[in-house]
């Protein structure tokens, strides 16, 4: 009865070890040749390979196989969903372009589109849409020994270097509209095409969180505070009039900074980017306006003084009110998460309840005055 237990316990050792190293055998690697070389359409013998992704078991493979041609091939095991790959210039999912792949759960076969990321959610990314240039007849997907295969060639000087790996969720493929379901996870790195080294992103800031934060900061929040000093703590006199200019100052340079970064954002297809920018230039002038009017403010004893008062309050507040809205504009076209209005609507509050008591208390004061 011992031997026969034994013997039970050695094939089941023997078996595990053979499933193992079937598994092994049948994952793709840098290492190993490219098994369905012969079912992709373009010639793949001079192609770069890395390990895109480690964690999902991603490989990918390019050259460029011509002028203005770059072919790619995406691999992973089959996680009978979609894989996919995005090229952005900034790292951001959001505004870029992406190649994704599966096969149907009946007879296997192929599908690949082409994705518009405009958002994080399905209906933010339509199939067939998107800034890359495909070759004609040269897209495949290939699933053989539970590996999933994307290939397909784009027309480009170079394709953008900030590359974005995403797969699906386990057993679920697009339905009939082609609208991929949310990933179940993503990773994003950074590609030299002439040495094939790929790093993985950072975690800090990308320029387009940075051009968010310095406009709100400057525009949406120190702004306001600067104009709060003015009108309510002129009886600190001198004290109120240097920290306005020195609030008032310090939120100009802030905001001048994020609209300097915003210039490098690419908004490629991201809808009502032109109204924001638009806004974004008329805060720019009347902060321009406001800092012109502060080196050439005439005399309290002027006669203009009054008039001079009142372009000064005015230009002011209206380039707030504008920065306001431009701000929770560029929150809505960034696609960021709730927590961004969610804190701006907070510090936005708490600017109102300080104007409301302080308004308040100045009229007492006018009041008691009387």
């Amino acid at each position: 009865m011992e031997n026969k237990m034994n013997s039970i316990t050695i094939s089941f050792v023997l078996l595990f070890c053979f499933s193992s190293s079937l598994v092994r055998t049948q994952s793709d690697s840098c290492s190993s040749r490219l098994k369905v070389s012969n079912l992709i359409p373009f010639d793949t013998t001079t192609f770069h390979c890395i390990s895109a992704w480690n964690a999902q078991g991603f490989i990918l493979r390019y050259a460029q196989t011509g002028q203005n041609l770059w072919s790619f091939i995406l691999s992973a095991p089959d996680p009978n969903s979609y894989i996919s790959i995005g090229f952005s210039s900034n790292g951001n999912m959001d505004g870029s372009s992406a190649m994704a792949g599966w096969t149907t759960s009946t007879g296997g076969s192929g599908i690949a589109k082409q994705y518009y990321l405009g958002g994080k959610s399905s209906s933010q990314c339509p199939p067939d849409q998107g800034n890359l240039q495909l070759v004609p007849n040269k897209t495949v997907v290939v699933s053989q020994s539970s590996q999933l295969y994307l290939a397909f060639q784009i027309a480009a000087s170079q394709p953008k270097s900030h590359l974005i790996y995403a797969v699906g969720p386990q057993g679920t493929v697009p339905s009939s509209s082609y609208y991929l379901p949310t990933h179940q996870s993503q990773t994003s790195t950074s590609i030299n095409y002439a040495t094939g080294v790929a790093t993985s992103a950072g975690s800090g800031f990308s320029t387009k969180r940075w051009h968010g934060l310095l406009t709100i900061l400057g525009w949406g929040l120190l702004m306001p505070v600067g104009i709060i000093m003015a009108r309510y703590f002129k009886h600190y006199d001198p004290i109120w009039f240097y920290s306005h200019i020195s609030i008032q100052g310090v939120g100009f340079v802030l905001g001048l900074a994020g609209i300097i970064a915003g210039f490098s954002l690419d908004d490629n297809g991201v809808s009502n980017v032109d109204t924001h920018k638009a806004i974004g230039y008329c805060i720019l002038v009347g902060g321009i306006l406001q800092v012109m009017a502060f080196l050439i403010r005439p005399d309290k004893s002027s006669k203009i003084r009054r008039y001079w008062n009142w372009y000064h309050h005015y230009v002011g507040r209206g380039a707030i009110v504008l920065a306001v809205a431009n701000i929770f504009l560029g929150i809505s076209i960034a696609h960021e998460s709730g927590s961004w209005t969610v804190a701006y609507v907070i510090c936005l509050i708490i600017l109102v309840i300080c104007n409301i008591v302080l308004e308040v208390k100045k009229y007492l004061a006018k009041d008691d005055d009387l």
